[in-house]
């Protein structure tokens, strides 16, 4: 199981490295982390959550945070509706509103009740329209980011068993063929 634990260690470590190197992140944007920490111990998504392997993830992110300047998002599982954790001084400065649960782990999930527990002042908001993400595990971040999502590929694929996908957004282009974009 330690070599489990060193391996996940290991892939969040390098996926935060290319999220950082690639430069894809401003100062103060939203990134929103869906993740089925079942599926990065190789079990079947809401099967087999652990805390333990949520706390590796959330260290590695709140690296990728302390380097870029960014605000954490982190989505509860289905049986809340997909909500997110937040930090209260994220939600004083975008207009979401803040609804009442705690995530626990069979009822939000292991990644955001831990996250939920690790933050300083945590809030739970029912959408936000983040400028980027990772989905750990396949549980679909989607509906959490701004209309126009462009998938990213990186090198580390997979966080223990789990598969990677990245996305970043862009603003909408529009005007037709006349229209001149930077």
């Amino acid at each position: 199981m330690s070599d489990l634990f060193g391996n996940i260690e290991k892939n969040m470590n390098a996926l935060v490295s290319e999220w950082i190197n690639d430069d894809y992140l401003n100062e103060n944007d939203l990134f929103v982390i869906g993740c089925s920490t079942s599926e990065v111990a190789g079990e079947p998504i809401g099967t087999a959550g652990s805390e333990k392997i949520a706390g590796i993830l959330f260290q590695a992110l709140k690296k990728l945070q302390k380097q870029t300047d960014i605000h954490l998002a982190f989505q509860c599982c289905e049986h809340l509706n997909r909500a997110l954790v937040i930090e209260r001084d994220t939600l004083q400065q975008y207009p979401f509103e803040e609804v009442s649960v705690i995530p626990q782990p069979d009822a939000g999930g292991s990644m955001a009740s831990f996250a939920y527990k690790q933050m300083d002042n945590p809030v739970i908001v029912e959408a936000i329209q983040a400028h980027a993400g990772i989905d750990i595990g396949e549980t679909m971040i989607g509906m959490h980011l701004k209309p126009v999502a462009v998938p990213l590929r990186f090198k580390q694929q997979e966080i223990g068993s789990a598969r990677i996908t990245g996305a970043r957004t862009r603003p909408k282009l529009i005007g037709g063929k006349r229209a001149t974009y930077a």
